[in-house]
């Protein structure tokens, strides 16, 4: 998947073909860095599996089977200049965009087998085994919310376009409109890439939020308490599993992720407050202490023996 990302970036500069308002190389490069980022996350997920798992293994071998079918249909539609998803005009078309569907469903399947194993195993220690746990699960459910890009657009319904086209990316427009950069987002209607995105790259979002934490560990010492490591990772997980509804919602009312309404900027408000409440109990210490004076169990006894008697220079008399 990386080679096949310089190969698509290499496209972009030489291949100067647009396909539904984009690049027509746009789209392989994508899907190749996601799912490059997507196999080396399980690959390491399933590093911390001890012993190794031959379930483990095969279902490793499905998911970079189905992923490279899946490229394999996507870049050769790219290179025939027809639209990989979506597209039932020809038979051929028909057929292939059949063949990803059930790719796509057995990743998953094997995704799942995956979360499965991983779900009864011990990976470190309590904030690393739950911040892999549910990282997979919220990957889990934004893959399933893709299957909402396949489903027939009331417009495509009522035009007949079903001999076409079937599903869309967009809600409320058609495809190919005014977008963001990169992302190709739409920026005048609702877009379900959004959420299937958020769910998705919730799998690496919240180890490297755990790996920023112990990070931090050196410098605020109450972050080294494992209880409270814990804590934030379930808070961050709840802040992206309400994320993932909201731009959800969002997408569904054809609404632009930039354009949001009332409503929507009303919820995100509600879930930062929430988000930050959260935080704020995480954050104190175990048994309810929250002044800097209180030792968590992590601390050493030469910390411990500092916050019960203080040493003041400024109390010393001169001999």
């Amino acid at each position: 998947m990386a080679a096949l990302a310089v190969v698509a970036a290499a496209g972009l500069i030489v291949d100067d073909r647009v396909l539904v308002g984009a690049p027509i190389w746009l789209k392989p490069l994508k899907f190749a860095v996601s799912f490059a980022a997507y196999g080396l996350t399980l690959a390491w997920m399933l590093s911390r599996h001890t012993p190794p798992s031959r379930t483990g293994r095969w279902a490793a071998h499905t998911v970079v089977v189905t992923g490279t079918i899946e490229m394999a249909l996507i870049t050769g539609q790219t290179i025939r200049g027809r639209r990989s998803h979506f597209n039932i005009e020809t038979p051929l078309d028909r057929g292939l965009f059949l063949t990803m569907g059930v790719t796509i469903a057995v990743l998953w399947v094997a995704t799942l087998v995956i979360a499965v194993l991983l779900f009864r195993a011990r990976l470190g220690d309590r904030a690393a085994t739950w911040a892999i746990r549910l990282g997979l699960l919220l990957a889990l459910a934004g893959l399933l919310l893709g299957g909402l890009m396949a489903m027939p657009t009331p417009e495509q319904q009522a035009q007949g376009a079903l001999r076409t086209l079937v599903g869309a990316h967009s809600v409320g427009i058609p495809d190919g409109g005014p977008a963001m950069p990169l992302t190709g987002w739409n920026t005048t209607g609702g877009d379900l890439r959004i959420p299937h995105f958020v769910g998705m790259h919730a799998l690496q979002a919240l180890p490297l939020f755990l790996y920023a934490i112990e990070a931090l560990s050196g410098r605020c010492a109450r972050l080294r308490d494992e209880r409270i490591r814990v804590r934030l990772v379930l808070v961050a997980a709840g802040f992206t599993t309400a994320l993932l509804a909201l731009v959800t919602w969002q997408a569904l009312r054809g609404q632009a992720l930039i354009h949001p309404d009332g409503a929507t900027l009303g919820a995100l408000a509600a879930l930062t407050a929430a988000t930050a409440a959260g935080t704020f109990a995480a954050l104190r210490r175990p048994g309810g202490g929250t002044g800097p004076g209180t030792p968590s169990p992590s601390a050493t006894t030469a910390e411990i023996a500092e916050t019960a008697h203080p040493h003041h220079p400024e109390q010393e008399l001169p001999a």
